[in-house]
């Protein structure tokens, strides 16, 4: 935005939280200017609609202010304002034709006949709807009815238009035409527009500026071009299109290594050796012959967009651990009205010796319950004899009325997997579980790894996790029968999106190549 522009609209430390106790916006402040064509951006729940609101006065905020024009206008209301909005449901009045829609608001304000027909005709005229002014608005097309919707926000001459996802309800090939409509129309009229979406190609081909937003709070302010190609934190790389995110350390200004590999870049700023995080857009990246390539992996997978190739090229597989899963069907043991229940369990030697009456009755997930009214009966001996040394044990719980049950414990050596290419280390236990446990689970990923006890970590550094990102098993979760299957973990390989002219066999090696100046370095959790 040029420096002469002018300030029309400014938010000052805009907070905004609901009677339920949820903030969702969290010390907002931004400034548009005249003739802007502003874009708030982000995912559902961000608060980039609530901020709109605001600014038409449909909500107070519960701090801060909104200037217009140097004015403050939050007791303002929405009427008395010099702005309109244009929603996603257009809100016509289907009684009415398309040119009493339009007019509804002149009419309101008593202007004379001939001005309200000058006007109205002018919009019409500028939304390509000159000729349907006396048909019905339900006999118009979805794309119409939004163009009449615009048309009547713009008629009264506001300063200011805001259209919260007006394009929503519209069909690809129609969002893709209006998006230039509504360019061309902001142009033409010279205001300022505020526009709403979480469709980040919408932003990217409309906007002067872009604000994108999550959780509240401003992440990145910039240009189409700024937001997309200098990202300033992961949030917003991922979220503005594809892109590939690397690891990386700043050797020095302009020399960024990953991979192991050091490769020129423009970055400077950075600490010497600091963790970055690195992007490349799949449109920055090409495949060559394996020979050829600065990085070098195989295809996964690839997908025909037309004029284009969506492809997978994985450069490493990252590291992994299999471990066996026993999976049993015990039913409880019945005695004098009570029911028992416990499952076989496995721990490493060096947990053996730290063992107690609650952690064995954990480990086994044991329980006793009155067979009639399903109260729970407390247990009351845990007998076993586990030694710190590899081995199977007997492990016996009994209630006090002598209802018991007798399960095994297995205890084996640390399972570890250690990587000095990646200088990372894997581990996680072998395990028991119930036929029911697992068909219960509601996140199995996730209950898997915490039932391995599964974790990984830097060699370089022992206190820095390295996230398990994958987990694989020989089994179907719905059907599963007693048995032992394999369960792999494995830590977060490379791969890259590419976005290829020529198609790439699967599972053919290849390499990738880029130029310095497409690498786009951030900070480590990003910078506001």
């Amino acid at each position: 935005m040029a420096e002469e522009a002018k300030k029309l609209i400014q938010f000052k430390n805009i907070v905004k939280s609901f009677e339920d106790g949820q903030v969702v916006l969290k010390g907002v402040s931004l400034d548009i200017y005249e003739n802007e064509f502003v874009t708030l951006l982000g995912p559902s729940g961000c608060g980039k609609t609530t901020l709109l609101r605001i600014l038409g006065g449909f909500l107070q905020p519960t701090e801060g202010k909104v200037l217009f024009d140097g004015e403050d206008i939050v007791n303002v209301p929405p009427y008395k304002r010099e702005i309109n909005t244009v929603f996603q449901k257009y809100a016509l009045f289907p009684h009415m034709n398309v040119y009493d829609n339009v007019a509804f608001g002149l009419t309101i304000k008593k202007e004379p006949k001939d001005v309200i027909e000058q006007k109205v005709m002018r919009m019409l005229r500028l939304v390509n709807l000159e000729d349907y002014a006396r048909r019905n608005v339900t006999e118009m097309s979805g794309g119409q009815q939004q163009r009449i919707a615009i048309a009547r926000a713009l008629v009264n001459e506001p300063s200011v238009l805001l259209l919260d996802e007006p394009l929503g309800a519209l069909d690809l090939k129609l969002r893709k035409e209006m998006q230039h409509e509504l360019k061309s129309i902001q142009q033409e009229v010279g205001i300022t527009f505020v526009f709403v979406t979480h469709d980040q190609e919408e932003a990217l081909t409309m906007s002067d500026k872009i604000v994108v937003m999550n959780a509240g709070e401003i992440q990145q302010i910039g240009t189409p071009t700024e937001v997309y190609r200098r990202p300033v934190n992961e949030f917003v790389a991922n979220f503005i299109g594809e892109t590939n995110i690397i690891d990386g350390v700043m050797v020095q200004d302009d020399l960024v290594v990953f991979e192991d590999k050091r490769f020129p870049c423009n970055a400077r700023g950075f600490e010497p050796n600091e963790k970055v995080d690195v992007v490349i857009r799949p449109e920055h990246l090409d495949i060559v012959p394996r020979g050829e390539g600065m990085l070098k992996g195989v295809v996964k997978s690839q997908l025909f967009k037309g004029m284009h190739y969506d492809t997978v090229v994985e450069t490493r597989a990252g590291t992994s651990i299999t471990v066996k899963m026993q999976v049993s069907q015990d039913k409880p043991v019945t005695n004098n009205g009570e029911k028992i229940s416990a499952s076989g369990f496995l721990l490493d030697v060096e947990d053996a010796g730290e063992l107690t009456d609650a952690k064995v009755i954990a480990l086994a997930t044991a329980e006793a319950w009155d067979a009639e009214t399903e109260e729970p009966v407390s247990i009351k001996t845990v007998e076993y004899d586990i030694e710190p040394k590899t081995g199977e044990y007997s492990v016996t719980f009994s209630t006090a009325a002598g209802t018991s049950i007798t399960v095994r414990a297995l205890v084996v050596r640390e399972n570890r997997v250690e990587s000095t290419v990646y200088q990372e280390e894997i581990y996680a236990m072998n395990f028991f579980k119930k036929v029911e446990d697992i068909q219960e689970s509601m996140a199995l990923d996730t209950d898997l790894k915490m039932w391995a006890n599964a974790s990984a970590w830097s060699l370089e550094d022992e206190n820095e996790q390295v996230e398990i990102t994958d987990v694989k098993y020989d089994f179907d979760p719905e059907t599963i029968v007693p048995g032992v299957y394999d369960v792999t973990f494995s830590t977060e390989g490379y791969e890259y999106k590419v976005s290829a002219t020529r198609a790439a066999e699967e599972g053919s090696e290849v390499g990738l190549i880029f130029r310095g100046e497409d690498l786009h370095v951030m900070k480590k959790g990003g910078f506001r």
